[in-house]
């Protein structure tokens, strides 16, 4: 006798194979009686199926819209298919459901079953993600694992390479990944140094759990730590300015990963901006076209106004 549950979710993969069943159909491939068929349409029903019911002799079930996600019936082919979906969707940012679609992929990768999990891993092997010259490779694997170590809350041992090319060992709490639209960061506390810092996700070389749990003392805004060391932790100078505009209009003119915004007044915004040398800023600064005043540093200030008076000696 097959007990209630698999029949259940033998009924619910009858019902996704055909646009519509009759009654006694059902009842024949399940080998039970109608009655049991109309009780457990009745069952699936209340998890949330959305399956209608067709009056008259020719009349039967179909499956519809639900009022929720119920759980969903794949076959290895169907699983495995949407699961190298949401990987391509997490890597690109698709529509900007990056982080949607790493976490359905976590969730779906916890449960498939071992030889689905074996085909996606081989086909992981196979597929390179194309990146942009300057951006390095992201392994999917490893990045599923860092999301596994955010969701759990576990302590992680990670085998990190700077900018300098310098590799070292580093023990972090693990937060949040973060995707900018052109790589992911892993926002985490550093247990040595005692302070939050970010991970680019294809220079960690390896990361592995330590099974202790995380301690996360005062846990910033991941997005505007990532931003913030985008915009500011590469250069060597750095100019704040005044720009007579909104917050929103000044977001559109400087994004946030080249400039760190606080709102001053309802008309005004203060931005912090980050550049490779103090003419390369001052070029920058010109090339806003709106109202600003220059707040610090001077050396900043000296170049733009240079640059705006050979601007207007030339066009007199």
């Amino acid at each position: 006798m097959v007990n209630t549950s698999a029949r259940l979710l033998q009924l619910l993969s009858s019902l996704s194979t055909r646009r519509s069943w009759t009654c006694a159909d059902l009842a024949a491939r399940l080998e039970v009686t109608e009655r049991t068929v109309r009780r457990d349409i009745a069952r699936l029903r209340e998890l949330g199926y959305g399956i209608e019911s067709e009056m008259g002799p020719w009349g039967g079930y179909h499956l519809g819209s639900g009022t929720s996600i119920p759980p969903l019936i794949l076959d290895d082919e169907e699983a495995l298919a949407v699961a190298v979906g949401l990987r391509t969707a997490a890597l690109s940012g698709v529509s900007g459901s990056d982080q949607a679609a790493l976490s359905a992929l976590l969730k779906l990768r916890q449960v498939l079953p071992a030889r689905i999990a074996r085909r996606l891993g081989e086909l992981d092997t196979a597929f390179t993600h194309t990146a942009r010259p300057d951006d390095g490779q992201i392994s999917p694997a490893l990045l599923l694992d860092l999301a596994t170590a955010c969701r759990r809350g576990e302590r992680t041992r990670l085998t990190y390479r700077d900018r300098t090319g310098t590799t070292s060992t580093r023990r972090v709490d693990p937060y949040r990944l973060v995707y900018t639209g052109r790589r992911w960061y892993l926002v985490a506390h550093d247990v040595e140094r005692q302070d939050w810092r970010t991970f680019r996700a294809d220079r960690i070389i390896d990361a592995t759990t330590t099974g202790e749990p995380t301690d996360l003392p005062d846990a910033p805004d991941p997005a505007q730590m990532v931003n913030t060391g985008i915009a500011l932790g590469p250069y060597p100078v750095r100019v704040t300015i005044r720009l007579a505009v909104p917050a929103e209009e000044a977001l559109a003119l400087v994004p946030p990963t080249v400039g760190v915004h606080r709102p001053d007044g309802d008309d005004a915004t203060i931005i912090d901006i980050g550049g490779p040398d103090v003419d390369g800023l001052a070029r920058y600064l010109l090339t806003l076209g709106r109202p600003l005043r220059i707040l610090h540093p001077d050396e900043v200030r000296q170049a733009f106004l240079a640059r705006t008076r050979q601007l207007l000696q030339d066009n007199q």
